[in-house]
C-alpha cells in the first residue's frame, strides 16, 4: 500500500514562496519511519538524499528539466545501469541565428558512477550572457556556485532563451562491460562517441551551429581532425583546458559536473542497498569514504554494486583481495579440425604448367592398381 505525502520546499530566493513534491513512501501507509521522513524534509538536497536511499521515490516521472529542483528526479526516474541522454528546448533564437557550441565532460576518473558529457550552445551575438552568467571552469567553482548557474541557465528569462544544453549519462555499468567485454571499447572512444553524438543530436533538434569548441580528449590534433571528417561544415577547436578558456564550454561543463553530482545524491541500488551519497562519497579513488565504501560493499561471489566502475584498478585491487577468484574458458585460438573431407577437395586443381590434376580414384588407391594408358 502506497500512501501519497506532500512535501513543501522553501524556494531558496523567495522566503514566502513554496513548491509542493508528492513523493511515494516505499513502505507504505504505516511506514512510520519513511512519513517521518518526508515530512521533516527542508531541503532539495534532503529530498536527493532520501530518494537515493530508496526511501522516496517520485510519483511522476519527471520527464523535462527547467530547473536544479526538477534534474534530481528527473535521472531518478531513469534507469541507471544504462545510458541516458537529455536535450533541453532549443531557444527560438538558437534556431534563427548562427550559434557556438561547446563540449566537456565530468566524472572521468572517478571509480564509482556515471562519466557524464555535456554541451551547451548559445547565439554568437549573445555570448556575454555566459560571463554575466559567471560561466567558469566547473572544477573551479563551488558546488553551490554551479548549482545556481545550472539554476539560472534554465530559469531566468535571458539565459533560457538564449542558451540550451545536452547531457550524456553515460552508466557504470555501461563503462564496465565496454572496457571488459570481448570487443572492447576503451574510455577515449566512449567519450569522443558520447561528443559526437550529442553534437549530432543538436544537429538534428535545429540548432544552427556554426563554431564547435571541445575540451579533449588525448592529442587535440587527431580529436580535431577526427571531427572536422564528420562535421565539415562547422569551425572546430580542439584545446587542453577549453573549460577554462572557452565560457562556452565552461556553461557545458557546468552542465556535465551538476548532473553527475546529482546522479550520484538520488542513485537507487537495484541491488536494494540503503545508501545515500555520504555513504560512498565523491566516488574519487583518493577519498577515503569511497575506499571504506568499496572496502565494506563487495560480495565474494558477485562483487560490487553496479555503481562500481569494475574495470578501474582500484576495484581490481579489492576484488583480488577479497573476491572468489573466477577463471573463464577462453575460446580455441586454432583453427577447427573437420574430421570428414574439405569441401576443396571436390574441386579439380592444375599444375603450374596448366595441365588438370586427376586424382586416383579410392578404388584404384586401395588395390595398388594404375591407369594404363599406352600398351
Amino acid at each position: 500500500m502506497e500512501k501519497i505525502v506532500k512535501i513543501e520546499e522553501e524556494v531558496a530566493d523567495q522566503k514566502d514562496a513554496f513548491i509542493t513534491l508528492p513523493v511515494k513512501i516505499e513502505g507504505g501507509a504505516e511506514s512510520r519511519e519513511s512519513i517521518s521522513i518526508a515530512s521533516s524534509l527542508k531541503t532539495e538536497k534532503e529530498f536527493d538524499s532520501a530518494v537515493g536511499a530508496g526511501y522516496l521515490s517520485a510519483v511522476d516521472p519527471v520527464d523535462k528539466i527547467t530547473s536544479l529542483k526538477t534534474l534530481g528526479p528527473f535521472i531518478a526516474s531513469k534507469d541507471n545501469t544504462r545510458n541516458t541522454r537529455y536535450l533541453s528546448d532549443v531557444p527560438e533564437i538558437c534556431r534563427r541565428e548562427t550559434c557556438m557550441l561547446g563540449v566537456d565532460e565530468a566524472g572521468r576518473g572517478p571509480v564509482l558512477g556515471p562519466m557524464v558529457y555535456g554541451i551547451a550552445y548559445c547565439p554568437l551575438s549573445s555570448k556575454e550572457i555566459l560571463t554575466e552568467l559567471g560561466c567558469a571552469d566547473s572544477k573551479e567553482l563551488t558546488e553551490e556556485k554551479r548549482d545556481v548557474i545550472f539554476n539560472n541557465i534554465n530559469t531566468q528569462y535571458n539565459a533560457k532563451t538564449s542558451i540550451g544544453w545536452a547531457v550524456e549519462i553515460i552508466s557504470p555499468n555501461v563503462i564496465s562491460n565496454n572496457m571488459l567485454g570481448r570487443k572492447k571499447c576503451s574510455l577515449n572512444e566512449m567519450s569522443i562517441n558520447a561528443a559526437i553524438d550529442l553534437i549530432h543530436s543538436a544537429v538534428e533538434a535545429g540548432v544552427n551551429i556554426a563554431e564547435v569548441y571541445v575540451d579533449t580528449v588525448g592529442p587535440p590534433e587527431k580529436y580535431q581532425e577526427k571531427l572536422k571528417k564528420i562535421f565539415p561544415q562547422f569551425q572546430i577547436t580542439v584545446a587542453k583546458k577549453a573549460d577554462s578558456t572557452f565560457p562556452i564550454v565552461s556553461a557545458a561543463s557546468i552542465c556535465a559536473k551538476v548532473t553527475r553530482d546529482h546522479s550520484l545524491k538520488v542513485w537507487q541500488f537495484p541491488e536494494g542497498l540503503k545508501l545515500t551519497s555520504e555513504d560512498f562519497g565523491s566516488g574519487y579513488p583518493g577519498d577515503p569514504v569511497t575506499r571504506k565504501f568499496l572496502s565494506e560493499n563487495v560480495d565474494y561471489i558477485f562483487g560490487f554494486p553496479r555503481i562500481v566502475r569494475f574495470s578501474w584498478s582500484t576495484a581490481e585491487n579489492v576484488l583480488n583481495e577479497r573476491a572468489s577468484v573466477v577463471e573463464f574458458d577462453e575460446p580455441d585460438s586454432e583453427k577447427p579440425k573437420y574430421a570428414g573431407i574439405k569441401l576443396t577437395k571436390f574441386f579439380q586443381s592444375t599444375t603450374k604448367a596448366g595441365e588438370l590434376k586427376r586424382e586416383q580414384c579410392r578404388l584404384l588407391k586401395e588395390r595398388f592398381l594404375d591407369n594404363v594408358v599406352d600398351f
